[in-house]
């Protein structure tokens, strides 16, 4: 059956990678890349769902989920060096063009995919993975730049807060009208990978490295310009994390783009899970062979 998912794992360049993957290996590629703090387990529902007419592949980035989380003085914990990791396993898969949805820390991974390799690329879908400065909520993002600039203990501690369970709660609920929709499994099962010893130190690593991310905006709309590239954003617009304006601004570059704002918020597969597939079952069709 093309929707059971298959759990698995490769290693790439010397590390274990787990990803789920669904689907029948000649249909077009979906690649799904999760955000922070969880892993591919977001998609659990929406794999199964979509491999009727895909070839769904779902990776935990190194450090998160099931894929192997070495010591931060055993890897470089980058979004380029997460990118390599990405790129490794679709090679090893065989996968050389595919859709992407992205969420999140999934954005600047797919971005980087698609502006070092343009032509990989058949189509976007993103719900809450940001390409524009308008995207950022200022509340939310003025001490993570805070600390990227200057990485001292006191710009540290509000950042540790953000790895709590408090607030990975928070991220799964905020914005969302009916918070029952949303099982605890999910906040329960992110932060136990959270808490692991170690991974606090990875993931401020990563903090450290997210205005590397902005940095490449000029790179990526430039990409979406020269590409005109189909894009679908089914957007959280109650985030407080990534605001709606980050959804309209792709407009700016790709007039085409397709923009549906949903009343969720950042994890809007948890509470509108039936409205994405839907979206994005037609926006496939539409733009993808």
């Amino acid at each position: 059956m093309s929707n059971v998912v298959h759990h698995r794992t490769a290693t790439v360049n010397g590390r274990d990678v787990f990803y789920r993957e669904a689907g029948d290996p000649q249909a077009p590629a979906l690649v799904l890349l999760h955000g922070f703090p969880t892993s591919s387990h977001m998609f659990r529902n929406l794999i199964p769902a979509l491999a009727g007419t895909h070839h769904v592949i779902a990776p935990d980035m190194i450090g998160f989920g099931q894929s192997a989380m070495p010591a931060v003085d055993e890897f470089d914990y980058t979004f380029d060096a997460l990118t390599d990791v990405t790129a490794g396993l679709l090679e090893q898969l065989g996968v050389n063009r595919f859709a992407v949805y992205v969420h999140d820390y999934g954005a600047p991974i797919a971005w980087r995919l698609a502006t070092r390799s343009p032509q990989s690329v058949t189509a976007i879908i993103t719900q809450n993975g940001n390409a524009y400065t308008d995207g950022f909520v200022k509340a939310f993002w003025d001490g993570l730049f805070a600390y990227a600039e200057n990485p001292t203990p006191e710009n540290e501690a509000p950042l540790r807060g953000a790895l709590t369970l408090e607030l990975t709660r928070w991220q799964y609920l905020n914005g969302v009208a009916d918070p029952s929709l949303v099982s605890p499994d999910t906040w329960t099962i992110d932060q136990s990978l959270l808490d692991r010893a170690g991974n606090d130190a990875i993931q401020l690593a990563l903090f450290r490295d997210y205005p590397a991310n902005v940095a490449q905006y000029p790179q990526l709309q430039q990409y979406f310009r020269d590409s005109q590239v189909p894009l679908l954003a089914v957007w959280g617009a109650n985030d407080e994390i990534f605001g709606p304006d980050g959804a309209h601004a792709f407009q700016r570059d790709l007039p085409d783009a397709e923009i549906h704002l949903l009343e969720s918020g950042h994890f809007a597969l948890e509470s509108h899970l039936e409205e994405i597939t839907g979206y994005i079952r037609g926006f496939l069709a539409r733009v993808t062979s």
